[in-house]
């Protein structure tokens, strides 16, 4: 009797070792298909809105499944997303950093965990990224100083509103500041930095007017900048005042066609950057190589384009 209960104990065991084995693995063992972990500096912005919609209907059609999280510019909270990702054992990551070098120590846990991390729109500045995907930042930043410096007749003081948490930023002031070294007649006299935060710029372009008094062009980072700073220029009744914002979100482009003080934007192209985004994830866990970044390129966008044709897409 004791012979015939060991060996049943025995065959119960070796039945169902395996099936309990195979259940002990990563998530990615039980998954039907991939899982991608995507954290966001924000989900408030007109940029990321039209990136996360096409990540999304791009991720359908490659047979991915998104989890899409926002930190709203908080890098613990960010930090907290990607430990999350981590424990879940995604497939691949997409992280949009909200400030460049914080977020390093957890990519590295990313890659301690055989996880390969993309990074869109915004840089890390160290960590193993297999690729990263945004608009031509640098380039943009010359554009900008370029526009900017025309709209001015080349002489003047003018400020950045800056965000310089953020590598893409820090792209775009440090292309500004290289072109405008071509330009001796125009002045940068500050960076102060309103966080990509319409209020904030509202209150660093109160300031800027107050510090400035013979102020002539501003370079706003984003269009939220840009917006801020054009409400308080508009209450001040600066009209001498140009602005040049960088996105052309449809509410900027509107700004634009008024004939008010935000005289051109510069153009990303989001649709583009999520569908290159999803493209390259895609491939790299099919075994492919991809390349290490991939600059998508930037225009801009006046009154002149504005009138030439419809309004821009941004795709």
């Amino acid at each position: 009797m004791n012979r015939r209960i060991f060996i049943l104990a025995f065959a119960i065991a070796t039945l169902t070792f395996p099936a309990c084995r195979s259940n002990s693995g990563s998530g990615a063992q039980k998954r039907q298909r991939p899982l991608i972990g995507v954290s966001f500096l924000t989900q408030t912005h007109a940029f990321y809105k039209d990136l996360e919609q096409t990540m999304r209907a791009e991720a359908s059609v490659r047979n991915l499944d998104l989890v899409i999280v926002a930190c709203e510019m908080d890098p613990a909270k960010q930090a907290s997303q990607i430990e999350d990702f981590v424990t879940q054992h995604v497939d691949a990551m997409i992280v949009a950093p909200c400030d460049s070098a914080a977020v390093i120590p957890y990519l590295a846990r990313a890659e301690q965990a055989a996880i390969p991390v993309f990074t869109v729109d915004i840089a890390a500045r160290g960590g193993a990224v297999v690729s990263h995907i945004a608009s031509d930042n640098l380039g943009g930043g010359r554009l900008a100083a370029q526009t900017l410096a025309r709209l001015i007749g080349d002489r003047g003081e003018v400020i950045i509103i800056d965000h310089p948490e953020v590598a893409s930023v820090q792209d775009r002031t440090r292309g500004f500041e290289e072109e405008m070294k071509g330009h001796p007649g125009v002045t940068i006299v500050g960076h102060p930095s309103a966080s990509g935060q319409r209020a904030k710029a509202m209150a660093v372009m109160e300031d800027m007017l107050q510090a400035h008094r013979n102020l002539k062009g501003v370079f706003a980072i984003n269009d939220d900048s840009a917006l801020g700073a054009v409400s308080v220029l508009d209450a001040a009744r600066r009209t001498d005042i140009v602005v040049v914002g960088f996105d052309a979100t449809a509410e900027a482009q509107d700004a634009i066609r008024k004939g008010g003080v935000l005289k051109a934007d510069i153009a990303q192209h989001p649709i583009e950057i999520g569908k290159t985004t999803i493209d390259l994830v895609a491939r790299r866990l099919a075994g492919e190589k991809v390349p290490p970044q991939v600059a998508v390129p930037v225009s801009v966008v006046d009154a002149a384009s504005l009138s030439a044709g419809p309004p821009q897409s941004r795709e």
